[in-house]
């Protein structure tokens, strides 16, 4: 399973000078006093039960890094600690040659930013600069060839800097669970879904991510064990269908099954140490176990961290996980592919699928109904981050769109009816690919995480082609 805290080394770096009297240029004095104030802000106010910072403190000198040898400490406790990213602190000019070093041995996403300097000294002196430094420090980075992120010159209590390093620790946590993830497939795609077709060997090869398969010999297998041996767990999915849905008929004789399948995907994850998973749903699933669908089983899992991508989908798989890290696991990504326009507005297109969605994302005006064993509902109006991951020729590609809902004619299944800035724009993208129609959408604008995002991971490349 995923793991959504991430652990983010504070680097506060100087200026390898000797030292001068408080008040005088360049001082260490200054510096040393920035890097009390910076650190103990940072992890007052940004340190949660998701978030822990890795600080220098008795490294260097006063906490801070100015050289090679304490470049050598800091990569070590960085290492030590296992931290998933690292912010790199000019308290003064900082050190260039440190940070590239530092940046370069723990191969982490880096932040770069320089707090505004403005201690000045009646007679004109300046005593930091530490925006100049940062264009040096970003220089050495580039020539090393390492990615890296940056907040502009402010305050460490103003908004600018809030914004900033909320988004790069969003960032880290979608790195962190992107590279090397291990997404469970449950039986083959749909015979006529050529479109969901993927490169095994390239997804291992590129960005490190296993697949591992689970044939319906096993599904079957592990549903027979699993009706004998968890039989508390199944009554406890079966209370949560009976109790949190108006059903149909056709339902009821179902309830026991889904339940049942619930627990049983559950313990895949468990079992094949998995992240996430795509599965082979509406064609097989009825087929091997007489009539049953999966698909609320899907949005029950979801609601419990468990995320199953219908149709056999590998690359929506990925595109899920990286949307939910990028809520640092707090968010519910919805599997709602563009079905039809509305019948109105020319840039709003229903965004549906079968039944599946997470029951958490229910909009509060519509009843939760389950259909022949599928979701019936609207999902909670606002804005929304649209996103898919897809490749052509080994050559991968995200691309993220924003919408808000709107309103539209109450359909069947789980759906949002999203108004798009240029809806045509975004169907002429996806027709020409390398997309298709399936999309994960994601309450909340996580469109400049995602720009991050893509600095990370060579051989994933950003389609901004829609703003």
């Amino acid at each position: 399973m995923f793991d959504y805290k991430v652990r983010i080394g504070l680097v506060p770096m100087r200026r390898n000078t000797t030292d001068r009297p408080r008040g005088a240029s360049w001082n260490w004095h200054s510096p040393q006093e920035r890097e009390k104030e910076i650190v103990s802000y940072i992890k007052d106010n940004f340190a949660d039960d998701n978030v822990e910072f890795v600080d220098t403190k008795g490294l260097g000198i006063g906490n801070l890094i100015f050289d090679n040898a304490s470049a050598k400490q800091a990569i070590e406790r960085m290492k030590n600690e296992n931290v998933d990213a690292v912010v790199i602190i000019n308290c003064n000019f900082g050190n260039e040659e440190a940070a590239g070093d530092i940046a370069l041995a723990l191969g982490k996403p880096v932040l770069l930013w320089a707090p505004l300097d403005e201690e000045y000294s009646e007679d004109g002196t300046r005593t930091t600069d530490s925006q100049c430094g940062i264009f040096g420090v970003s220089r050495q980075l580039q020539r090393l060839r390492i990615p890296f992120s940056n907040i502009p010159s402010c305050r460490v209590d103003s908004e600018d800097f809030k914004v900033g390093l909320t988004q790069f620790i969003r960032v880290a946590c979608m790195v962190k669970n992107f590279k090397g993830m291990r997404i469970g497939q449950v039986g083959t795609r749909p015979a006529p879904f050529y479109s969901v077709i993927y490169n095994e060997s390239e997804l291992l090869e590129k960005f490190g991510i296993r697949v591992v398969t689970v044939n319906f010999a096993m599904i079957e297998q592990r549903m027979k064990q699993t009706a004998e041996n968890c039989k508390e767990e199944i009554a406890e999915f079966i209370e949560y269908f009976n109790s949190n849905y108006k059903m149909d008929a056709e339902t009821p004789k179902y309830v026991e099954g889904m339940a049942t399948m619930a627990v049983m995907y559950k313990n895949l994850f468990e079992e094949f140490d998995l992240d996430i998973m795509a599965a082979e749903c509406w064609t097989a699933t009825p087929i091997m176990f007489n009539g049953l669908a999966p698909c609320a089983v899907f949005g029950a899992l979801n609601d419990l961290g468990y995320m199953i991508a219908c149709e056999s989908d590998i690359h929506a798989a990925m595109t899920m996980a990286l949307l939910k890290s990028a809520t640092l696991g707090e968010g519910k990504p919805l599997f709602g592919e563009f079905t039809v326009r509305h019948p109105e507005k020319k840039n709003a297109e229903l965004l549906w699928h079968c039944g599946q969605f997470p029951l958490s994302q229910k909009a509060d005006d519509c009843e939760a109904c389950l259909v022949n064993q599928r979701e019936w509902f609207r999902a909670k109006d606002g804005t929304y981050t649209l996103a898919r991951i897809d490749q052509e020729c080994g050559d991968y590609m995200l691309l993220p769109v924003m919408c808000n809902t709107t309103e539209g004619p109450k359909t069947s299944g789980t759906y949002i009816w999203a108004e798009f800035d240029d809806l045509q724009k975004v169907e002429n993208r996806v027709m020409q690919g390398p997309y298709i129609h399936h999309f994960i959408e994601i309450e909340g604008n996580y469109m400049n995480e995602l720009e991050e995002f893509c600095k990370y991971i060579p051989g994933l490349n950003l389609d901004k082609t829609i703003k």
